[in-house]
């Protein structure tokens, strides 16, 4: 790679701190969004192309970030959803030998503002002590006042709704139209591989806008409902809520996973908050209260449910709990058909050690088809 001059290029957060770097390639300008940092080893593709991201600067703390490429398969959504990429050593030659491009190339396609060769030890450090907050990347170096002027318009992650940013506006389908299942899933920001994982277990899946109604899902006549995965503050989302309502009301399977696992908790009357810098990684501990049985699993999330207020509820048992924090992980209906967890058991990136959780979704189903026969 032949040499090249770059744009010196800073981060600036939204209490003043400054922290310096320089810009990936020719790419030059500014974007705005929440800081926050992601400390898996492998996986950059899917982190950045996954919807749960939209509007988040992302701070990679592997060292390394580039140096497999990337490959078409490997992506989470239609495009990439964070809003800018903080890296220490961008590599702009990569070495895997089914890559189909570099990074930079994709950043390029994707016009992603990245900035490399940042303290980001210093950064991250500097976040897990004061938190994850509002910042912006930037190559005017020499417009600081303007650049603080600016940030400071930009709406907190609180209260925030991003999954109409995120969610298809038409209907669609997945799988194959002749498996024994059909699920039904809410597509508050989904990941591709949450549709492959429910897809290979024998279902056909439809996936439906962030406000469509019950009716609109029950219209598909669907043996399980799915509430997915997503961005922003869980709490403005009141058709989901009203969606996760009337699954519950009527004992109908119900599976959630991050933010629908947060809209389910909702549905049932506890409350969620913004986290002081979130769960972003592949390697969280989980401990499943019901089994006793550990597992390594991967997360992306920035709020959390409210734990008191779990365990107070009479319908509600907390199945997971997260061991670093003992934050809740995962809930389970006492008596409705219903269950969801925190973390992202479909681990794209990330370990296998819950993708179980699927299989239990599909047991939840048959259970359910056999005592309407039964009836």
């Amino acid at each position: 790679m032949k040499y090249q001059k770059r744009q010196n290029a800073i981060i600036l957060l939204a209490d003043g701190t400054i922290f310096y770097g320089k810009a990936v390639g020719n790419k030059q300008g500014t974007s705005f969004g929440e800081v926050c940092f992601n400390t898996g080893m492998t996986g950059y593709q899917e982190i950045f192309t996954d919807p749960s991201y939209y509007g988040q600067l992302m701070v990679a703390t592997n060292a390394h970030i580039g140096n497999y490429g990337v490959n078409n398969d490997e992506v989470e959504s239609d495009s990439i959803k964070i809003a800018g990429l903080i890296v220490k050593n961008f590599s702009y030659e990569y070495s895997r030998d089914d890559a189909d491009g570099s990074l930079q190339d994709f950043l390029d396609q994707n016009n992603l503002l990245a900035i490399s060769d940042v303290d980001t030890r210093a950064l991250v450090s500097y976040i897990r002590d004061h938190g994850a907050m509002n910042a912006v990347i930037s190559t005017e170096v020499d417009n600081i006042d303007h650049l603080k002027k600016q940030l400071a318009e930009v709406p907190s992650m609180k209260g925030l709704e991003l999954a109409s940013k995120v969610s298809c506006t038409e209907p669609y389908y997945f799988g194959d139209e002749n498996a024994t299942f059909k699920v039904a899933a809410l597509d508050i920001g989904i990941k591709k591989n949450i549709l492959r994982n429910i897809a290979s277990r024998d279902a056909y899946i439809k996936v439906f806008p962030y406000n469509s109604k019950f009716e609109d899902l029950e219209a598909f006549n669907p043996d399980g409902y799915f509430l997915s995965n997503g961005p922003g503050d869980p709490e403005p989302l009141v058709e989901a809520q009203a969606v996760a309502k009337e699954i519950i009301k009527r004992d109908l399977p119900l599976f959630g996973i991050c933010l629908g696992h947060q809209v389910i908790a909702i549905a049932n009357g506890v409350s969620t908050y913004k986290m002081h810098n979130g769960h972003r990684g592949i390697n969280h501990p989980v401990k499943n209260l019901i089994t006793g049985k550990g597992e390594i699993t991967s997360q992306n999330h920035g709020f959390a449910v409210n734990r008191e207020e779990a365990e107070a509820n009479q319908d509600l048992q907390i199945s997971h709990i997260h061991l670093n924090d003992e934050t809740v992980a995962g809930l389970a209906m006492k008596s409705k058909n219903c269950f969801s967890v925190q973390y992202h058991p479909e681990a794209s990136p990330g370990p296998h050690d819950s993708s179980y959780l699927f299989d239990q979704f599909v047991e939840n189903i048959k259970r359910s088809k056999l005592s309407v026969v039964e009836k």
